[in-house]
């Protein structure tokens, strides 16, 4: 492991295609998202930690503009009835959405529809694209980490008392958790607070804090790692983003994986 510290990312800016200028089409809208690091001042800089084997977080990955078009990207997505639904009841404090596959708690993979009786719909080209860019630049410091090109994306909007229990990725196919592909966990809004740890001991678990713009992405060794979200801490938002997204308070967080 790394010591305690932040590495600068390599890269300047992310090359992936749509930062050149493709859009997703939307009704009779386009959200035009470009993902660029070139407006970044010097104390903005991504930076970087290794958190085990196959395991790194890209701190301030991404930018402001692309923080608030993500917002922006998912609001036009789940408009209507294809929109966020309540996951159990009030009290879990916290609404899903899936994108490619349909993924529940209950039924994992097995359900075509959501429990709102609508069909996933695809996930955003611009998403896929993201994902991939983040693990090719992590895998400049990761040489264990596979590459993967994600086909499910869950979203889960987590409100002040939301909280996610200690569990593993472990829904995807034989080949894919075999392989170790990596999940790629997004964070925009409120920070959280990560726990992970290669066994169920709450003794042996280390912790993280998420900060919004964040990406988290364990693979490899790392791929079946215990892990959770054990608080949120409201009123953490970069005050620019709710001012040009709306984010209401709480953490919007997107985790893409290949099935």
């Amino acid at each position: 492991m790394q010591d305690a510290y932040y590495g600068t990312l390599l890269r300047e800016y992310h090359n992936i295609p749509f930062a050149k200028g493709c859009c997703t089409e939307i009704g009779t809208e386009t959200v035009t998202f470009r993902l660029t690091n070139r407006d970044r001042t010097p104390d903005e800089l991504s930076t970087f930690k290794i958190l085990g084997p196959g395991m790194i977080i890209l701190k301030n990955y991404l930018s402001l503009k692309d923080q608030v078009d993500i917002v922006k990207l998912c609001d036009k997505m789940t408009f209507g009835l294809r929109g966020y639904y309540m996951y159990k009841s009030d009290v879990d404090c916290r609404r899903q959405m899936c994108f490619g596959r349909n993924w529940a708690p209950e039924t994992r993979y097995k359900n075509r529809y959501m429990s709102n009786g609508m069909e996933p719909l695809p996930i955003p080209d611009e998403l896929i694209s993201l994902a991939e860019a983040a693990i090719q630049d992590a895998q400049i410091h990761l040489d264990e980490l596979p590459s993967m090109r994600p086909d499910t994306c869950l979203a889960n909007f987590y409100q002040s008392e939301g909280r996610l229990g200690l569990h593993q990725d472990d829904d995807e196919s034989p080949d894919s958790l075999e392989r170790g592909l990596p999940v790629v966990s997004i964070s925009i809004g409120d920070m959280a607070e990560f726990v992970y740890g290669h066994t169920p001991d709450k003794k042996e678990l280390k912790s993280v804090m998420l900060k919004s713009g964040d990406v988290l992405i364990f693979g490899g060794k790392s791929r079946l790692i215990y892990h959770g979200v054990t608080q949120i801490y409201l009123y953490t938002s970069p005050e620019p983003l709710i001012e040009d997204s709306g984010l209401r308070p709480g953490r919007l967080s997107l985790t893409l994986r290949q099935f």
